[in-house]
């Protein structure tokens, strides 16, 4: 039994990886596809729920996906999404759909 816990193990750190971001995430604002045009004015600024909103309101994203420092992220594009990394004093590094 021991032995496939810790086949198990890498598995579930996996299924939470991105899954925590600043805050709880904000509900989604948009129905159309996401769009980069200005989502640069974000870069630099401390990551957080309300910050989270304003990022899906200016993009038209469906969805929000955070990426804390390290964290894995799967790479399938999703046009209705946007993903916003951070580094480990939370601010953000980057914006963009996808």
């Amino acid at each position: 039994m021991p032995v496939i816990a810790m086949m198990l193990l890498p598995l579930t750190a996996c299924g939470a990886a991105g899954s925590d971001g600043p805050g709880s995430a904000p509900p989604a604002m948009a129905e159309g596809p996401c769009k980069n045009d200005g989502l640069d004015r974000f870069t630099g600024q401390k990551a957080s729920a309300e910050l989270g909103a304003e990022l899906l309101k200016a993009s038209g994203a469906k969805t929000l996906r955070w990426g804390g420092p390290n964290a894995a992220m799967t790479m399938d594009f999703r046009p209705d999404r946007l993903t916003v990394s951070y580094d480990q004093a939370m601010i953000i590094t980057s914006a963009r759909c996808g």
